[in-house]
């Protein structure tokens, strides 16, 4: 279980397939404070810390389920990762409920400047299947775009913008989302939950 507050944006650092799976290996700041099976989201999509070598990385490994449904297929060295490790029982939910369980990606339509933030607009593939499934947004609803908790603006069915501030553009690979750029999306928990509800009722 996670927050959406993004930690750090971390650098890919190796790249290796084996099979049909992909090893990714990162420089991480934190990396002498986590331990082999622990859960941490990239891009919002919880992976397992598989391996910790002890010289400031550490290695995570994405099966093809997961690069299908998400944009970590795309990595390449040199890019940045939005991390988050799990959240704390006993902590402030300062972001809102994110599973780390990639629904979809989105492409980013546009980015604009408003005297000192951005707009992001952001455009999915929707399907009457997805809406049933609660794979939506609402205005002034939550939505993680790759890992990070926002506030959605100008929902439509099947797009939306989100407003990022000076830290979060700083401190995440939104300072690196262009026009084009694939994104990982996790749409809020309680919508899926009461989309399943009232198709069942």
């Amino acid at each position: 279980m996670f927050s959406g507050i993004v930690e750090d944006a971390i650098k890919v650092v190796g790249l290796r397939k084996e099979g049909t799976n992909l090893h990714i290996t990162m420089s991480c700041p934190f990396s002498d404070e986590l331990r082999i099976d622990q859960s941490i989201a990239h891009n919002g999509v919880c992976l397992t810390v598989v391996a910790l070598p002890g010289d400031g990385t550490y290695t995570v490994t994405a099966i093809q389920e997961t690069l299908d449904r998400s944009n970590l297929g795309l990595l390449k060295e040199g890019d940045l990762v939005n991390v988050e490790r799990s959240m704390l029982m006993n902590g402030r939910l300062d972001g809102h409920i994110v599973q780390g369980h990639v629904d979809t990606t989105a492409v980013c339509e546009s980015v604009e400047t408003e005297d000192g933030s951005w707009r992001y607009r952001f455009r999915y593939e929707v399907s009457p299947e997805m809406i049933r499934k609660g794979y939506m947004t609402v205005e002034k609803g939550s939505v993680t775009v790759n890992g990070v908790s926002l506030t959605v603006c100008d929902s439509e069915k099947d797009s939306f913008s989100v407003a990022i501030i000076p830290y979060t553009h700083d401190h995440t690979n939104f300072s690196r989302i262009e026009k084009g750029t694939k994104v990982n999306l996790e749409f809020d928990i309680i919508g899926k939950y009461l989309a399943r509800l009232a198709e069942l009722s």
